[in-house]
């Protein structure tokens, strides 16, 4: 007799609560917190993946309020990344300090589906790839993303078919400024870009809100990881998913950009 499905079976609570194994011993009580936050955070990496992935399609389709029902849901979910920050700082220094050698060498930066998202969206760091072995199954999905256009190659693609100029820096900045100027004629293409533009933002407030977080927590000590730790992430601010769509707002209320 097949067993009936419950709660717990269909979530595979048991499975899930058997995933959190600290190594300190005796065991630090905050240890637990620390696995927790980064595991959840893995599972939210998974699930904007997901969203992402939709969005892409829809792009490709021109179903532009369909994305725009796939980045609602992604910017909700990016501000609950940025408030497990919350949870993470009532930890103290001193507590991290007490189990954070277990960690060695591992690190943050390893995390492939963050890579993964950061390659889908169009920064393509590609010295991150050396911190993964090449016969490890994670490398290839990583590579996958790097050779398949990113979210901002299928804005460009969508652009261009409804007869924007993309082919240069320029002239992205152009049209992004036509669409802002003329936002009734283009009212979709508006609001593609103000989701864009908030999903990079939300991606660098969660990045610097990260940066002070491990700041405050161990100071300029190296990474567990062999990074440069704070002074590495704080490097990652530079990076923008769509770099003309912040350029463009120094031209708007101007003439043709030129």
């Amino acid at each position: 007799m097949t067993e009936r499905l419950s709660y717990g079976s269909y979530l595979r609570v048991d499975d899930l609560l058997a995933l959190q194994a600290p190594l300190s011993r005796p065991e630090h009580h905050d240890e637990m917190l620390f696995i927790i936050i980064h595991q959840v955070y893995e599972l939210w990496f998974k699930q904007l993946l997901h969203e992402l992935e939709a969005a892409l399609g829809a792009l490709d389709r021109g179903e532009l309020l369909r994305v725009a029902k796939y980045f609602r849901r992604i910017h909700t979910i990016q501000r609950l990344l940025e408030q497990q920050i919350d949870v993470l700082e009532t930890m103290t220094p001193q507590e991290f300090n007490q189990f954070r050698d277990n960690l060695n060498p591992a690190s943050g930066f390893q995390s492939i589906q963050f890579r993964e998202m950061e390659f889908l969206c169009g920064i393509r760091r590609t010295e991150t790839l050396r911190h993964i072995q090449m016969n490890d199954p994670q490398r290839a999905r990583l590579e996958a993303r790097l050779h398949a256009p990113s979210l901002y190659d299928r804005v460009k693609m969508l652009l261009a078919r409804r007869g924007f100029a993309t082919a240069t820096s320029e002239e992205m900045i152009e049209s992004f400024r036509r669409i802002y100027t003329n936002a009734e004629e283009h009212y979709d293409l508006y609001m593609l870009c103000e989701d864009l533009i908030e999903f990079d933002e939300r991606l660098l407030l969660w990045r610097g809100r990260h940066v002070r977080m491990v700041e405050r927590m161990i100071g300029h000590r190296t990474g567990t990881g062999g990074s440069s730790g704070a002074q590495y992430l704080q490097q990652t601010l530079v990076h923008r998913c769509f770099p003309e769509l912040w350029d463009v707002r120094t031209y708007l209320g101007e003439g043709n950009y030129a």
